[in-house]
């Protein structure tokens, strides 16, 4: 009686995993329903296929010669999926991008431009550590810092991502001094995360003290960082975007990382695919200064090809009325005719041309004035 083929499949997954708990997880189901259908598997090929010990299953004489067909079967089955995707009509579809938190926000601010064009395509964004398997289609494509060594992944590099430290405005040191910073409170990654970019070079910093705070993802670095709980290295184009978080000196040499795409060879030529790929990569070639660390980018104003530097992240504000919700921080600037509160972006971010902040005319007027501009 020949083995139905999702038994196999409850057999190839228990022996990757080696417990029926750890398979039944995996393959969503139960407990015994694991047990249950690697019984009949065994009494349908008339051999025992397991050894039951204590605390793992392991494959047996048997077991390892079904386990190399398995496994022939499993990558032609998953040849036939990821081909199946270019049957249908390959312009409409979801396409599912998987990259680490940062960089998942990154993009998820980018989204009307990666989907400018592209109504007809549906984009699932996964923020995750974990690398996702584009041989199973876990994801479609993935930005990640590193190359995993897998056959079938194409890769095309996105840019180089600059790290500098960044703090509440009112957590500024006068003198960005290594003795200084030292003497700061600091916030950080936990021991499982110490690999993230930056870690190193604080952890050298602190002389090897661990950070007070310690989180495990780069969101929560950001929101304890601009909550005062202590100076943080993050990622520029994370910490340069938030109105709340202040650059303290130029990026860190030694946290530069590379971004990559990858995706599986058998779905780079899909158009929907093709489409975000290249949406992708335009983006970073029009963002690049921004993901270099180059310039503070500002959701308040239009960018155009030229501009006028007239305060930078790493230039203390100019004087500003504050409000008085705002007085122990850098706040919105106070028009004193109007009485209202502008983004104190306006003044001191890259700024294009006053007529080109994004603001009302009278916040226009508000940025000449108070930046010591006229027309």
């Amino acid at each position: 009686m020949p083995a139905d083929w999702s038994d196999l499949r409850v057999f190839l997954t228990l022996a990757r995993e080696g417990s029926l708990t750890a398979a039944a997880r995996q393959l969503d189901v139960s407990h015994p329903t694991v047990a249950r259908r690697i019984k009949a598997l065994e009494d349908s090929i008339g051999a025992r296929l397991f050894d039951r010990l204590p605390d793992r299953f392991v494959l047996t004489s048997a077991g390892e010669e079904l386990l190399t067909d398995v496994k022939a079967m499993d990558r032609a089955a998953e040849s036939i999926h990821r081909r199946s995707a270019g049957l249908s009509d390959t312009v409409h579809g979801t396409v599912r991008l998987s990259a680490d938190e940062a960089m998942a926000d990154f993009i998820a601010r980018h989204l009307p431009r990666i989907r400018h064009g592209r109504k007809c395509v549906e984009i699932e964004l996964v923020a995750s550590h974990q690398l996702a398997n584009l041989s199973r289609r876990e994801a479609d494509l993935m930005i990640r810092q590193d190359v995993p060594e897998v056959a079938g992944i194409v890769t095309r590099k996105l840019g180089r991502t600059a790290h500098a430290v960044y703090a509440r405005p009112d957590l500024v040191p006068s003198d960005p001094s290594p003795d200084t910073l030292r003497a700061q409170p600091w916030i950080g990654f936990d021991e499982a995360h110490v690999y993230m970019p930056g870690q190193r070079w604080m952890m050298a910093l602190l002389d090897g003290l661990r950070p007070a705070v310690r989180v495990n993802n780069w969101l929560l670095l950001r929101e304890a960082a601009r909550t005062g709980s202590g100076l943080a290295v993050l990622p520029c184009f994370m910490g340069d975007a938030d109105p709340w978080l202040h650059r303290i000196g130029p990026p860190i040499e030694e946290a530069h990382t590379e971004q990559w795409l990858l995706v599986h060879r058998d779905l780079r030529v899909l158009p929907r695919i093709r489409g975000v790929m290249d949406a992708i990569v335009a983006l970073f070639q029009a963002e690049r200064m921004v993901v270099e660390g180059g310039r503070r980018w500002s959701p308040w104003r239009r960018r155009r090809s030229r501009g006028e530097l007239v305060g930078g992240n790493d230039i203390p504000p100019p004087s500003l009325a504050l409000g008085p919700a705002l007085s122990e921080m850098w706040g919105s600037p106070l028009c004193e005719e109007s009485g209202r509160q502008y983004p104190s972006h306006i003044l001191w971010s890259w700024v294009v041309d006053f007529e080109d902040c994004g603001g009302s005319d009278e916040e226009q007027r508000c940025c000449r004035e108070r930046s010591g501009h006229q027309n």
